[in-house]
């Protein structure tokens, strides 16, 4: 039986249906994350598991006990959110053992989980310091090690990396999936980013308009999108229909849609002589950096392309070139 069950779940705000029949299974020990635009009703889910939000129908298990109308202090379920909510008058040390002490824990056993805890979020040379002393990123660590060290059944992390800037955003999603790992401990983190969602999950749940679109490993949903929705939302889809597709490069194909991912579309300054591949030639109209990878835009007639190129020393095609552009059949994924 899975860990964390969602049967049927239902939740409205007045008259907006927010979470529409979510079935859901979670098991152990996995980081799940919930992917989807704002509004999409993800961090809704959340709260409805922690006992913030009381569904309107439907039933939620945790760890086979059904948890649906039991309080949120009961739940065991720790949270941390976009804003760290740390006591700004309490050094790191007593904020990171305050859920301890409203358990009535004894104070020995508190000093050695928080020195153990802190050692774990790489914060214990920092004990003594207050927030205002903590750079962004030290202080989210404070909040990690504040939910964890209660020893929660499930970690619950809603969106708490958008207010840091990049580069310490990549690190601590690293982080943040080291010290889980570590633990083993089952976590729920949702996001908008799908790059981050890519980065940091076992599996991820993409969630359109209050429904779960798809779901499936990192891997799976990069590579086979089911939906249009999802082939917009995973990566950087050529998106395109396929009648107009067909017409560009002379094939019929049996779908409304097809979606290409640029990386797989080829480009070469010769004709291309490939039985397994769409063949089109158009013109570089635009190219974009994208770190070692250059996007270029290719003008085909009645369809665009975009095909991602590793740079290396110089620019392999400029604008204005015309280009030859095959793309792989049976890397075509029909919608």
């Amino acid at each position: 039986m899975s860990y964390i069950r969602f049967e049927n779940v239902n939740k409205s705000f007045g008259n907006n249906h927010v979470l529409k029949d979510i079935n859901l299974e979670i098991e152990k020990g996995e980081l799940v994350t919930l992917l989807g635009p704002s509004g999409c009703g993800k961090s809704t889910l959340l709260r409805c598991l922690s006992g913030l939000e009381q569904v309107t129908s439907g039933r939620i298990y945790l760890d086979g006990e059904d948890i649906t109308d039991v309080s949120p202090r009961r739940r065991g379920i720790g949270m941390v959110f976009q804003q760290y909510s740390l006591f700004p008058n309490m050094s790191v040390k007593d904020n990171v053992a305050f859920g301890l002490k409203m358990k009535n824990v004894p104070k020995n056993e508190i000093d050695e989980k928080v020195k153990e805890m802190l050692d774990i979020v790489g914060l214990s040379d920092k004990i003594d310091q207050f927030p205002m002393q903590l750079s962004g990123g030290q202080q989210q660590r404070v909040a990690l090690a504040r939910a964890m060290v209660t020893e929660p059944k499930v970690l619950l992390l809603d969106e708490p990396l958008s207010a840091i800037d990049a580069l310490l955003r990549r690190n601590l999603q690293i982080e943040i999936r080291r010290i889980q790992q570590k633990l083993n401990i089952t976590t729920i983190f949702v996001t908008h980013d799908q790059d981050e969602a890519m980065v940091m999950s076992d599996i991820i749940h993409l969630f359109n308009a209050g429904q779960i679109e798809q779901s499936g490993t990192p891997v799976e949903l990069y590579t086979s999108p089911a939906t249009k929705f999802t082939a917009t939302f995973i990566g950087n889809y050529n998106l395109l229909r396929a009648e107009k597709f067909g017409k560009a490069c002379g094939a019929e194909l049996d779908c409304a849609d097809v979606a290409i991912r640029p990386e797989i579309v080829k480009m070469s300054r010769e004709p291309l002589e490939e039985e397994d591949y769409y063949l089109l030639k158009g013109t570089v109209t635009n190219y974009i950096s994208h770190g070692n990878i250059i996007r270029f835009h290719v003008d085909c007639g009645d369809v665009w392309l975009n095909s991602d190129v590793v740079f290396e020393r110089e620019l392999a095609f400029n604008i204005g070139d015309e280009v030859y552009v095959g793309v792989e059949k049976n890397l075509i994924i029909k919608l």
